[in-house]
C-alpha cells in the first residue's frame, strides 16, 4: 500500500463534512410572472428557498404541500453521511482494502437508492394530484425532472445536483482512486 495514497481515504472521509453546509440538490422554476425565478434547495436535513410560494402555486394544480418535517429522508440522511464518514476514517486507520471496497460499494448503492427515492418522491408529488384542484388539465402531470429541464405549463423547471452532492461524488472518486492506486501496487509486488 502506498502511504501517500492512504491520505486519499482521510480526505475522502473528511470532505463529507461539507455536505452538511451546502445543498445537495436544486430545483429552479422560471415563468413570466416570476422572471427572477423561484428555487428550492434540498439539503441533507432541510429544504430551503421559495418553498412557501412554490407550495402556494402547487396548491392550484392539486399537488400536496411540501412539508420538510414530514419527509423521513431528511431525518435519516445526516446519520447516513456520519456513518459513511466514520467508516471512511476506520478505513484510513486500518488500511483494510476489503473494507474500502465495501465502503465504496455501500456509498454507490446508497447513492443509487437515494436518487431512486428522490425520483419516487417527485413522481408522487407530480402525479397524485387533488381531483378538486382549481386548475385541472386532463392527462397533465407535474413531476419535475430528476436531472435536467422540463416545461410544466408556463414554468420552465430545472433540477440539478448542487455543491453538497458534488462533494459526495468527489469523496467516492477519491476512494476509487485509492483502490486503483493500491490495486496496481499489489500487482507490481506479485
Amino acid at each position: 500500500m502506498k502511504k501517500g495514497s492512504k491520505f486519499l481515504l482521510l480526505v475522502s472521509s473528511l470532505i463529507l463534512v461539507g455536505s452538511f453546509f451546502l445543498p445537495l440538490w436544486t430545483i429552479a422554476l422560471k415563468a413570466p410572472q416570476y422572471p427572477e425565478g423561484l428555487s428550492m434547495n434540498i439539503w441533507l436535513n432541510k429544504i430551503t428557498g421559495d418553498l412557501k410560494i412554490i407550495n402556494d402555486l402547487n396548491h392550484y394544480i392539486g399537488m400536496k404541500e411540501i412539508e420538510p418535517d414530514s419527509i423521513p429522508e431528511l431525518k435519516v440522511m445526516p446519520f447516513i453521511i456520519i456513518f459513511l464518514m466514520i467508516l471512511g476514517l476506520i478505513n484510513f486507520f486500518t488500511g483494510n482494502k476489503k473494507l474500502v471496497y465495501i465502503w465504496v460499494g455501500l456509498f454507490i448503492l446508497l447513492g443509487i437508492v437515494g436518487l431512486y427515492d428522490f425520483y419516487l418522491w417527485e413522481y408522487d408529488y407530480g402525479h397524485n394530484l387533488n381531483p378538486n384542484a382549481a386548475i385541472k388539465i386532463p392527462g397533465m402531470s407535474y413531476q419535475p425532472p430528476l436531472i435536467g429541464t422540463k416545461q410544466l405549463l408556463n414554468f420552465h423547471v430545472a433540477s440539478y445536483p448542487s455543491f453538497g452532492f458534488v462533494i459526495i461524488v468527489i469523496s467516492i472518486i477519491l476512494a476509487i482512486i485509492y483502490l486503483i492506486l493500491n490495486r496496481n501496487v499489489s500487482k507490481v509486488k506479485e
